[in-house]
C-alpha cells in the first residue's frame, strides 16, 4: 500500500457503509494524481502557446487549469473524508498518474491535441472508479467522479474544436 492510502487516526470508527473503502481511495488517488499532472500540463501550454489562436487558447487553458486546480482539492478532501491520507509527494503523483509529459512543445495544434486527448484518457480512468464507487455505495464519489468527467469530456471537446 502507498504511503498516501494510509488510514488516518481512528479511519476504523468512519461507517457511513461504504464498502471497498481502500481501492476507492485508491482510484481518487489515482484521480487526483492525474489531475494535478494535467494541472501542470495546461498550465504549461496557457505558458508556452505561440500563433494565430495564442489568445483564445490561453483564454481556454486558464479557465481549464482554473477548474483543475479547485477539483484537485475536492478531490483530496474526498479522499480525507474516507480516512485516507491523500498523496503529498510529487514523486507519487508522477508514479500514479496516467497523463504523460508532452514529448516536445510543438505548435499550437499540436500542443492542444495533446491536451484533448489527455483528458479523453483522465475520463477514461475515472469511469472505472465510478463503477468502484458505485459497488461500494459510495454515491458522494460517484457524483464527484461523474461531474469531473463531464468536466473532462468537455474540455477535450473544446480542445478538439479548437484544433481543427
Amino acid at each position: 500500500m502507498s504511503e498516501a492510502l494510509k488510514a488516518v487516526p481512528a479511519a476504523d470508527k468512519i461507517n457511513t457503509g461504504i464498502t471497498g473503502v481502500i481501492a476507492i481511495a485508491q482510484g481518487l488517488s489515482e484521480a487526483l494524481s492525474d489531475t494535478y499532472r494535467l494541472l501542470f500540463k495546461t498550465h504549461a501550454v496557457h505558458w508556452n502557446v505561440e500563433g494565430p489562436l495564442f489568445h483564445s487558447i490561453h483564454v481556454l487553458t486558464e479557465e481549464q487549469y482554473t477548474n483543475l486546480f479547485q477539483a484537485a482539492d475536492d478531490l483530496a478532501e474526498r479522499i480525507r473524508a474516507l480516512g485516507r491520507i491523500a498523496p503529498y509527494q510529487l514523486s507519487e503523483i508522477s508514479k500514479l498518474s496516467c497523463v504523460k509529459d508532452p514529448a516536445k512543445l510543438g505548435s499550437a495544434q499540436e500542443m492542444v491535441e495533446d491536451l484533448a486527448a489527455a483528458h479523453e484518457e483522465v475520463v477514461r480512468r475515472m469511469r472505472d472508479v465510478i463503477a468502484r464507487a458505485e459497488k461500494g455505495e459510495d454515491v458522494a464519489t460517484a457524483d464527484l467522479l461523474t461531474a469531473r468527467c463531464a468536466f473532462h469530456e468537455k474540455a477535450a471537446w473544446m480542445l478538439r474544436a479548437t484544433a481543427k
